[in-house]
C-alpha cells in the first residue's frame, strides 16, 4: 500500500504519530534498519523536534509540532512495556549527521548508550570502513513476520506480502551481520560525542 505523505498528513503531524499505535501495540518483534536518521523510538524530544521540523515545513503540515513531538515520545513506552523485542541496525553517519546543532546531538547520542543498557534492545551499527555485503538502503521497520514499512520522499509504504517481507528480512539479516555491538558500537557512539565536542 502507498500512502502519500500529503494525504497522510492531513489530520497533522500528532495524528500521524497517534496512527501508529495501534500496530506497536500488537508488535512483540521490532527489526529496524535506519540509514540516515536515528529511529524514532530513540529519539529525544529535542532531536525529534528538529526532524519533525523539517518535515512540516518540506510538506507544509507544521502546525501541532509540540503536540506531534509528545505523541512520539509517548511512543516510547513500548521500550519499556510488556515483553517486545527490538533488534535495531543503524549506519554510522547517522551519528555524524547533525540535525539542530551540537547540543542537540550530544543529548541524542547518550540517549543511544542509555537505551543499549536496556535487556530486550539490541542496537548495531554497521561502521563506515567495513567491505560492504549490502548497499545502505532505505529505512525499514519489519513488524513480527506481518507487515514492513518504508518511508520514502513522497510516501509511506506497507508491504503485506510475504514474499516481499522475506526479502526485507534477508536484508536486515546481511545488514544486522555488518553491524558492531556492545563495547565496539558504544566505541563509535563515543568518537562521533567527541568530534561534536570539538566543533
Amino acid at each position: 500500500m502507498w500512502l502519500e505523505w500529503q494525504r497522510q498528513l492531513r489530520g497533522g503531524l500528532k495524528r500521524l504519530q497517534e496512527k501508529s499505535f495501534p500496530l506497536y501495540e500488537g508488535t512483540a518483534r521490532f527489526r529496524v534498519y535506519e540509514s540516515d536518521v536515528i529511529p524514532g523510538i530513540l529519539q529525544t524530544a529535542e532531536y525529534c523536534m528538529e526532524i519533525l521540523k523539517i518535515a512540516g515545513e518540506f510538506y507544509g503540515s507544521d502546525a501541532d509540532l509540540d503536540a506531534a513531538v509528545e505523541a512520539r515520545m509517548e511512543r516510547q513506552r513500548y521500550l519499556y512495556r510488556g515483553h517486545r523485542r527490538f533488534a535495531f541496525v543503524i549506519e554510522a553517519r547517522t551519528l555524524t549527521t547533525i540535525f539542530g546543532g551540537g547540543d542537540v546531538m550530544l543529548g541524542q547520542l547518550d540517549r543511544l548508550l542509555a537505551v543499549m543498557t536496556l535487556p530486550r534492545v539490541s542496537l548495531g551499527i554497521i561502521p563506515n570502513d567495513i567491505v560492504r555485503r549490502l548497499w545502505p538502503g532505505e529505512g525499514f521497520w519489519i513488524f513480527d513476520d506481518l507487515l514492513v514499512k518504508i518511508e520514502t520522499t513522497s510516501a509511506g509504504i506497507k508491504v503485506t506480502q510475504p514474499r516481499e517481507i522475506g526479502l526485507f528480512e534477508k536484508a536486515f539479516t546481511v545488514l544486522q551481520g555488518q553491524a558492531v555491538y556492545g563495547q565496539d558500537a558504544r566505541g563509535l557512539i563515543n568518537e562521533a560525542m567527541a568530534r561534536l565536542q570539538h566543533l
